[in-house]
């Protein structure tokens, strides 16, 4: 196992709400707040700082401890945040702590700290990142509810020519060939030549496809895992220094493109045809940056076309990236600037936007959204602003600003448009119009908990909009699971139907008994569900009817693998094709023999 150099990481939780005195936390009490305002698009139009999947808003970080999801003591917001003044002060650029966020907080209200296996322990060192870039790593993002009033409401608590990209031959990225692969039938190299994983399989079970284990030497640390991603009979997944295809029936690895160093940013969704961009660090050394960016044909593993984005100014390139796709165009974000390239050939398309907004974050799929932050004269009074932006001329098409105070922490959704937004401890989730205007504040009944799942690897300035589970949303519904209430051996939840035209709850649905569901995406007009494996109770695959009812299940997973399903860590799920993949969000262990024995990737079939 390969061991990083010494590091000491920050003290502080990156955009966690504040740590709550013992006992119970009680949020403040008061009147719900107002709405944010709608506002015309400023002359000047003003971007954000591109970011990739997965991050929760927040200040100086609490370093790259993967928080386990559970049971988050929140309450629940209400409507509208109210926020005073006009915009608020820019991070980074203009002269504050470098970065959308402004003040640090304490760790941790609702996210209880945990460490992954073989981790090191605060204050030792760990870490395949940059190491002059703290990272954040947590499970499953929680986001804090407020109860405000008695309303819940989800407030979910440029460039000059000679700093253009470089662009190179892809020469470093090369292609080879194959991991540990149990088919399923016991003849694989896997597991014991004994142990047949469809052994115990009851009627109407679906089959174990395969099961892989890690084959991949790590640093001390681990390492997180990008994707997975399924390209027609391909499943790909990225780790560390490369990028691997799968076949989808049997999981033998397909081909392998190794990276000249650690793989650091990835988009949660490839193009429509299978093309994706990817962040490879500029060097193997502690001063490197995630600023290499790697052209990857997901059908093929072969390398397309390499760019480094040089540094534009003192705050560039002081945070991980985060990227985006949206059409043929890919969003490069960091601090204090942005890029937009075409994905076929590496084109730039545009960079920094002129005035004093700019984008921090992007998300991607059918439109792209900008998420901004404006240059305002208090630093502890953010304005942000989210944007469409028209993904080739990065001109905006609208422009919404939110109240002061409330940053833009994540889009639930794309089309319809569902942001949600955070003000210290306080949530909110948004509505937008296709033109941008406000369609609803959405409002939960008192007592409802929700905690979306938007990944574990966190940058610490850099943030990715979009990649999150336990939402899904239709043309008129916004459709969220809470966060699974403890009945002593098991835990259970539901899924909570939002009207997005007024905000409120139209109906809830239960998981099975003794189960926990998590809204996928919408898949036929229904809600895609993965229903997490419980106690003598195999996992599978759902649907939800958008009226509500009993989830049926699609795809029923053994129970006699129910134990090896839930020992991912930070498990990710894809369905595809009738097949579902599960796969470990990051990958680490005490030892070298515990790191090859990780099991990193399990699929099942009919």
């Amino acid at each position: 196992m390969t061991q990083p150099p010494s590091q000491q990481p920050p003290q502080g939780g990156f955009g966690a709400p504040q740590e709550p005195p013992q006992g119970s936390p009680q949020p403040p009490q008061g009147p719900p707040p107002s709405g944010p305002s709608q506002t015309p698009p400023p002359a000047q139009p003003g971007y954000g700082y591109p970011q990739t999947p997965g991050q929760a808003p927040g200040q100086a970080p609490g370093y790259g401890y993967p928080q386990q999801p559970g049971p988050y003591n929140q309450q629940q917001p209400g409507p509208y945040a109210q926020q005073p003044g006009p915009y608020n002060q820019q991070p980074g650029p203009y002269g504050q702590q470098p970065g959308p966020y402004g003040q640090p907080t304490q760790p941790g209200y609702g996210y209880p700290q945990q460490q992954y296996p073989g981790a090191p322990a605060p204050g030792q060192g760990g870490g395949n990142s940059s190491k002059r870039k703290p990272a954040l790593i947590i499970g499953a993002a929680a986001v804090a509810l407020l109860v405000i009033g008695g309303g819940i409401f989800i407030a979910m608590s440029g460039r000059d020519d000679d700093k253009k990209p470089v662009a190179d031959k892809s020469g470093d990225a090369k292609p080879s060939s194959s991991p540990s692969v149990n088919e399923g039938n016991g003849n694989g190299d896997g597991r014991e030549t004994d142990d047949d994983l469809n052994a115990g399989r009851k009627e109407g079970e679906a089959k174990v496809l395969w099961l892989q284990k890690n084959d991949v030497d790590l640093p001390g640390n681990g390492a997180d895992v990008y994707g997975p991603w399924v390209v027609g009979d391909t499943v790909v997944k990225g780790m560390y220094r490369s990028v691997s295809g799968y076949s989808v029936t049997d999981g033998k690895q397909k081909w392998t493109l190794k990276l000249p160093a650690d793989l650091c940013a990835a988009p949660s969704q490839p193009t429509t045809d299978g093309k994706i961009v990817i962040g490879v660090e500029n060097g193997t050394t502690d001063k490197a940056d995630c600023a290499d960016l790697q052209m990857i044909d997901l059908n093929t593993g072969k390398a397309g076309w390499k760019k480094s984005v040089k540094q534009n100014g003192i705050w560039d390139m002081m945070s991980d990236v985060s990227l985006a796709i949206s059409g043929d165009t890919v969003t490069v974000g960091r601090t204090g600037n942005s890029n937009a390239y075409r994905v076929s050939d590496g084109k730039e398309l545009f960079g920094k936007q002129p005035g004093n907004c700019q984008p921090f974050a992007f998300a991607g799929g059918p439109k792209l959204i900008a998420a901004s932050s404006c240059h305002t004269d208090d630093v502890d009074n953010p304005q942000h602003q989210i944007q469409e932006l028209d993904p080739v001329t990065g001109k905006p098409r609208w422009t919404y600003r939110p109240k002061r105070g409330w940053e833009i922490d994540r889009v639930f959704s794309v089309s319809p448009l569902v942001v949600s937004l955070k003000k210290d401890k306080e949530w909110s989730v948004l509505s937008l119009k296709e033109n941008g205007s406000l369609r609803s504040g959405l409002v939960s009944d008192k007592g409802d908990k929700f905690a979306p799942d938007c990944g574990n690897a966190f940058a610490v300035f850099g943030k990715s909009l979009d990649g999150c589970t336990g939402v899904a949303a239709d043309a008129n519904t916004f459709y969220m699971s809470t966060t699974p209430d403890s009945t002593g051996i098991t835990d259970t939840n539901k899924v909570v139907a939002f009207n997005l035209n007024t905000g409120k709850s139209k109906w809830k649905a239960a998981a099975p008994a003794g189960r926990v569901v998590k809204p996928l995406r919408m898949e036929g007009g229904k809600v895609l569900l993965y229903v997490k494996a419980g106690y003598n109770k195999g996992g599978g695959i759902a649907t939800l009817a958008p009226t509500g009812g009993t989830p049926q299940m699609v795809l029923r997973h053994p129970v006699s693998t129910a134990e090896i399903e839930n020992s991912f860590y930070n498990s990710k799920i894809v369905y595809a094709d009738g097949r579902s993949f599960i796969a470990s969000g990051r990958v680490s262990a005490s030892n070298d023999e515990e790191e090859l024995e990780t099991k990193t990737m399990m699929a099942f079939g009919n």
